[in-house]
């Protein structure tokens, strides 16, 4: 008997489309996930929906299980919670994270799920690797008590950095986008906000994360001298100008580059991957994290979501992806 399951395939950049995939017999070492929810980032995965990842950048920019190749077609995407049907003992029934595309059944190594803290529940543990990414940002970063702080930039990786901060001790963070409406959420997370003609300077770090051109330039002038920007955005495609001409060497800043492809080197000689991410699922318990899932749609939904998130239509930080019991892939049939 041959398992079948439902995965959300980009077939050309701009239309996506479900298709029946087949599911291997998990190995000894290998476990059968049935996803409960998956999240869109919209600031990568709309890019690559978009075909926009640059040829130079196809193996870099590469999920863990990703299927096809850029820019179509391909199977993408890495934020999954699901349970473990069948397995090791000492994870079936467990609520697990994957860095899997949106499947509704899945098979992987044991050793690619991470289990779910208890009290994390299962529509917010979707937001883990973004929550990783800021985590490897702030070890790159490095803030210390009682500085001041900014973060440019409100969409989803941004509100997870300013979220960390704003739990630092002493540590003064200030949200910026050019979107009033991230205000709300600046203050579910306990940061202030500010537009970027408004936005506080003399400050010790920004983190930049709006994608924009004009947001960096705007985080290089945020800086008080000898400041840093830790630059969290990737651009794609696209080529960025910067000022770099002005008072920049004279001020003495700092522009740091931030990926989360590999540990920070600041903390790589005593953290692995796996740490990484079982810490970020343990900050998910902080129930203030809720405020950057701001929409959520079924997965037979998604083929259209996915042109609505790329062009703006649905303004979103994560968007969250539930898997009903009608999607969920459990028929089987005879093997050929």
């Amino acid at each position: 008997m041959t398992r079948m399951a439902r995965a959300f395939w980009l077939e050309a950049p701009g239309r996506g489309a479900i298709r029946e995939v087949e599911l291997p017999v998990p190995g000894a070492d290998e476990v059968l996930v049935r996803s409960l929810f998956s999240g869109v980032s919209r600031g990568t995965e709309t890019l690559v929906f978009g075909g926009r990842v640059p040829e130079n950048q196809y193996t870099a920019m590469r999920a863990p299980f990703q299927e096809g190749d850029f820019p179509g077609p391909v199977k993408y995407g890495y934020l999954n919670v699901g349970v473990v049907e069948e397995g090791p003992e000492r994870l079936v029934g467990r609520t697990v994270f994957s860095l899997h595309p949106h499947q509704t059944r899945y098979v992987v190594p044991a050793a690619a799920v991470t289990p779910v803290p208890a009290e994390v529940p299962a529509a917010r543990a979707v937001l883990a690797g973004t929550v990783e990414t800021a985590v490897n940002a702030l070890w790159d970063a490095a803030p210390l008590v009682g500085d001041r702080v900014t973060v440019v930039g409100g969409g989803m990786v941004g509100c997870s950095v300013a979220a960390l901060l704003a739990r630092f001790p002493g540590v003064r963070v200030e949200l910026v986008d050019t979107d009033p409406a991230r205000a709300e959420v600046a203050e579910a997370l306990g940061a202030g906000f500010a537009s970027p003609g408004e936005a506080a300077g003399d400050r010790d770090l920004v983190v930049h994360a709006s994608a924009t051109e004009a947001g960096l330039a705007r985080s290089l002038e945020l800086l008080r001298p000898e400041g840093t920007v830790v630059e969290l955005s990737w651009y794609g495609d696209r080529r960025v100008a910067l000022p770099l001409g002005e008072a920049f060497h004279s001020r003495r800043l700092t522009l740091r580059g931030s990926q989360v492809g590999t540990v920070s080197p600041a903390r790589a000689a005593t953290r692995t991957y796996a740490d990484r991410l079982a810490l970020a699922l343990e900050l998910l318990a902080d129930p203030a994290l809720d405020a950057l899932v701001t929409g959520e749609s079924a997965f037979a939904e998604l083929p259209d979501v996915m042109p609505r998130l790329a062009s703006g239509e649905i303004l979103a930080l994560c968007h969250r992806i539930r898997y009903d019991g009608e999607d969920t892939g459990t028929g089987a049939r005879s093997a050929a």
